[in-house]
This record gives structure tokens, sequence and C-alpha cells, in this order.
């Protein structure tokens, strides 16, 4: 493997953690100073408050699974575009479209960052032919 395909493979594995929660592995794979930004407006918020976070969202989960839509590499830092999807203890399902940014620092991640969307599935969407008057 290069050293660009290992770090795109350590984006990878990291998420690939996330689904089978094991949250010692996740923190494994980043440096003591890592930090989590989201397109909440909540800012920059420490790896180990944010592992706190993700345990706390995946209560609920029943299974969430990643597919990796497509990857780019500059450096020591990987984008990549990606679906979650979710299935709820209570059935219901979601897909979270995001893109997200990894900056690594001595091959271990150093700075997270995500923009993401979250799709409901089991809600009806109106359709964009719609008839209604506004």
């Amino acid at each position: 493997m290069t050293p660009d395909q290992d770090l795109r493979a350590a984006a990878v594995n990291y998420l690939r953690q996330w689904e089978v929660r094991d949250y010692a592995a996740m923190r494994s794979l980043c440096t003591e100073t890592a930090a989590v930004w989201h397109s909440d407006g909540s800012g920059d918020q420490p790896i180990d408050e944010n592992m706190e976070l993700l345990k706390k969202l995946a209560a609920g989960v029943e299974t969430l699974r990643y597919d990796i839509v497509r990857q780019f590499q500059d450096g020591n830092e990987v984008l990549q575009q990606q679906v979650l999807h979710l299935t709820m203890t209570d059935g219901s399902r979601s897909d979270v479209h995001a893109a997200m940014y990894f900056r690594f620092d001595g091959g271990l991640i150093d700075r997270i960052e995500e923009y993401f969307n979250v799709v409901p599935l089991n809600e009806s969407m109106p359709s964009s032919g719609s008839t209604e008057q506004h």
C-alpha cells in the first residue's frame, strides 16, 4: 500500500470502527489533540468529547453503515463524500449525506470536519409537481 492509500484507508477505518461501536479503536486512530468540527455552528470539539457524543447518538441506533461515494487526497488531507445509513431502535430510518475532511499528523487523524444533511426515509416528501396553492 502507498502512503496515500494508507491515509485513505485510515479515514475509512475510523468510520468502520463506529459502525461496530469500537470507540477505543476509533480513538487510537487520532492524535492526543485531535479536534472535530461539525456544520451545526457549535465550533471545534475535542476528540474525547466527540467520542462521548457518538456513544450517546449510537444508543438509539440499531444499525449504522457507511457508503463511501468518493475520496480525494492531497498530502496529509483526505476529503470524502459519504452516506451514513441509520436504522433506529424504533424502526425509523434516515440517511446522513455528508462530506468529511480528515487531516493527518504522523499517520493519525488530527482534525475532522463534517458537513452533513439528514434525510428521513420513512416520511413522504412532497413532489416537485405538487398542484397545491400557497
